[in-house]
């Protein structure tokens, strides 16, 4: 037996309970000299090959049958480089042994991570191929302060714990080993004791890529290179430019028509990107991709952050998808869940026996809707932890944009609880000041690591100063969900006409706080599941009525102020709800199937992305008063809104919408600039599958005063419908003097 090792140690490492393997394992200087030692469980014999010359240098002793190795090196008084040649029975392998690498982690990064302040932790904590003493191989960090012991394990070691115990950091609560040899692919977990002895098998929080569910291991892989952002991507974001976004859910967009099976990244790309394209959209933003163990939580329950899910491939596949939608200039925003988190045992909860990342109380950790864990804002490595992980999506995969999750629910500590089931913040109030402080940290972070990508935030509250800066007290978003305009708006389109006169209010009262933020208008995947009805189940009527409502809706969305989103199948008007283990109802496009009324409402969307594109009165000034004026807001008794939009040029678009089956003709309307208008665009085109009510040719304001206006215009508003006309020319109106006045 060793001199310096006691049984109880070496019984401690086959029990796997011993917590600082390099004070004895490894190289050591003793009294009578060089000493090695060396763990190999069920090894017969070791030998030490001096690494220069490849020769061997001595036989290390079996001090514990079970296979701990231990020797003196004989005529050695300093410190080698050396290998271990390791029998089992008659095979034998060189190794290198991973208990002779010196601590990997630099003053700068122990300071950093001890205050929990890394910029980019996910650059040192996970699995990381590196090099040392010129030896590839794999750097395993862990943060797990109250852990008493952590190993790795995997493929590469029999998923046994006590072949490679971890190095702890106590200044930071970072356990570290370097394994040379280890491969791309290869699957992991960490092992721990946690602090109340218990066994804990963990997947990596930081790790970059994971095991196909159900099952849950970490993957190895590389750290994906920095992609730039570009001018032309970053000019897209901005919010005097045309912004349409098509929602999508990866897994159901399309699937597999053999066996309805998930299409991967490249796949999805070679059909979405040329789609997308072709509808007009300018941006796409995927349902959340960080893996997530449940499929039916469509990735609002993630798990591994930092990993794109394994469903559809590798993290390579994704970048390819990102850089393909580039190519054709379409940016990509990806939906961001910081908010929280499941329970599942290989996951974050309870990570090393105490509520490292959650709350310990369940008033402030548990979500009772969800079933799922709040993280601990509060705690300086766990926002560490969430804010580098959007630096992570924006930086490494070049992504444009995110979009925060249920931000309401993160920053009210009364989120959909009743009294007495929330604890008030330290001055009584009601409001997540912890979470606030992340959420306006992480939107710095983006405004000055990734200037040009943009955050959006599904708020769905009147709090105030979503998109103001965090310097002039805002949370420091680009722009909001106007969740108000879309619950308002669909009721509305939800009654029958003959009732729409009663709450015509509720398509006007979005412009009371129009200029309070910068609005995207959301028609989300949130309103077509969970029994709500697909958007054109919401319609009253007939086929002919609900597809007509449907088009003057869409229309008078893209004319009104604020950016665009609509979820994957309602832009052809998909009859049935989402179902996210199918594809969509592609086959609705076939005439035979469809009879045209899908087409129609695809073909109108198309039109409406292109001509929103065109018109740069319908978004450039969308977040200033002087883009929009009324022209006619109170004509509740037929049911007509009539608005103006404007450029910083002073071109004009009239959007004149009628929800009543009625066809309104010699419908007079007051204007603001005399002169020569057409129409553009109107849903009830027969190539929409409408009944083609129109107005050809110019249109010529009269010298006739309506709603407040000096001139007007006399059109036909068709039923169901919503038009666009748009200045042509002005004419100059003769001022009248004051003697004819007099006169």
């Amino acid at each position: 037996m060793s001199n310096l090792v006691s049984q109880s140690v070496i019984n401690s490492f086959f029990d796997g309970t011993h917590s600082d393997p390099f004070a004895v394992l490894g190289m050591h200087e003793t009294e009578q000299g060089i000493e090695i030692r060396a763990l190999f469980p069920d090894a017969n014999h070791v030998v030490v090959i001096e690494k220069e010359n490849q020769k061997a240098v001595c036989e290390l002793k079996a001090i514990d049958g079970r296979g701990f190795f231990a020797s003196v090196i004989p005529n050695v008084d300093s410190f080698f480089a050396y290998q271990l040649q390791v029998f089992w029975g008659s095979e034998s392998q060189i190794v290198e042994d991973p208990y002779r690498y010196h601590p990997m982690l630099n003053d700068m990064e122990n300071w950093l991570l001890a205050e929990g302040s890394l910029l980019r932790p996910y650059e040192v904590l996970g699995a990381h191929f590196m090099e040392c003493d010129g030896v590839s191989g794999v750097n395993f960090r862990l943060w797990a302060p109250n852990a008493k012991r952590v190993s790795v394990v995997g493929d590469f070691n029999y998923w046994d714990g006590r072949r490679h115990p971890m190095r702890f950091h106590p200044q930071n609560g970072v356990w570290e080993l370097f394994l040379p040899k280890v491969a791309l692919g290869e699957l992991y977990k960490f092992e721990l004791i946690d602090c109340h002895g218990q066994l804990r098998l963990k997947a990596d929080p930081y790790a970059f890529a994971a095991q196909l569910r159900p099952d849950t291991a970490s993957q190895i892989s590389a750290l994906p290179e920095v992609v730039a952002m570009t001018e032309k991507r970053r000019k897209a974001n901005q919010v005097n430019q045309p912004i349409s976004i098509y929602e999508v859910h990866l897994g159901s967009w399309r699937r597999n028509l053999e066996n309805n099976f998930w299409l991967d990244y490249d796949e999805i790309a070679e059909e979405l990107i040329p789609y997308v394209k072709e509808m007009g959209f300018t941006h796409i933003e995927l349902l959340p991709i960080s893996e997530f163990p449940f499929d039916g939580s469509w990735g609002y329950q993630p798990l591994g952050l930092y990993a794109p899910t394994s469903r559809f491939g590798s993290p390579d596949g994704f970048r390819r998808l990102v850089e393909k939608a580039h190519k054709e200039g379409i940016n990509v925003i990806l939906d961001w869940v910081p908010g929280h988190f499941p329970s599942d045992t290989h996951g974050l909860a309870a990570f090393d026996g105490t509520a490292l990342y959650e709350h310990a109380d369940p008033k402030e950790g548990y979500h009772q809707d969800w079933n799922t864990l709040i993280y601990n804002y509060g705690r300086n490595e766990v926002k560490n932890f969430l804010s580098s992980n959007a630096l992570y999506w924006l930086e490494r995969f070049g992504l444009d944009g995110i979009r925060v999750d249920a931000v309401a629910s993160m920053i009210y500590r009364d989120y959909s609880r009743a009294d007495g089931e929330w604890i008030p913040n330290q001055y009584g109030g009601r409001e997540n000041l912890e979470a606030i402080e992340f959420l306006k940290h992480t939107n710095y972070l983006i405004g000055t690591q990734m200037p040009g990508a943009i955050s959006v935030a599904e708020e769905s509250t009147a709090f105030a100063g979503v998109t103001l800066p965090p310097e002039n007290g805002g949370l420091g978003f680009h722009f909001k969900w106007n969740m108000g305009w879309m619950n308002d708006t669909l009721s509305y389109m939800k009654l029958d006409p003959i009732y729409r006169q009663y709450h015509h209010d509720k398509m006007t009262f979005g412009m009371i706080y129009q200029y309070s933020e910068n609005y995207v208008l959301p028609l989300s995947h949130d309103e077509v599941v969970h029994g709500k009805c697909s958007l054109l189940g919401k319609m009253p009527g007939d086929a002919w009525q609900k597809f007509a409502n449907l088009r003057a809706y869409y229309g008078y969305m893209w004319g009104y102020p604020g950016k665009k989103l609509l979820f994957m199948g309602n832009e052809f008007g998909q009859g049935r709800e989402w179902n996210y283990q199918e594809s969509l109802d592609w086959f609705l496009l076939d005439d035979f199937h469809g009879g045209g009324w899908h087409s129609g409402v695809q073909e109108l969307v198309k039109d409406l992305n292109k001509t929103y594109q065109k018109e740069t009165a319908l978004f450039e000034l969308d977040n200033k008063p002087e883009g929009f004026d009324w022209l006619v807001m109170d004509n509740h008794q037929n049911s007509v809104f009539a608005f103006e939009r404007r450029s910083e040029a002073g071109e004009r678009v009239l959007v004149i919408s009628n929800f009543t089956p009625v066809p309104r003709e010699g419908y007079r309307i007051g204007v603001n600039v005399a002169g020569v208008y057409e129409e553009i665009l109107n849903t009830d085109m027969e190539y929409y599958k409408g009944s083609n009510v129109r107005n050809i040719g110019d249109i010529v304001t009269d010298e006739i005063e309506s709603h407040g206006k000096a001139q007007s215009i006399s059109i036909i508003v068709p039923p169901l419908a919503t038009v666009y006309l748009k200045l042509k020319s002005e004419k100059k109106v003769a001022k009248t003097s004051e003697k004819e006045t007099k006169k």
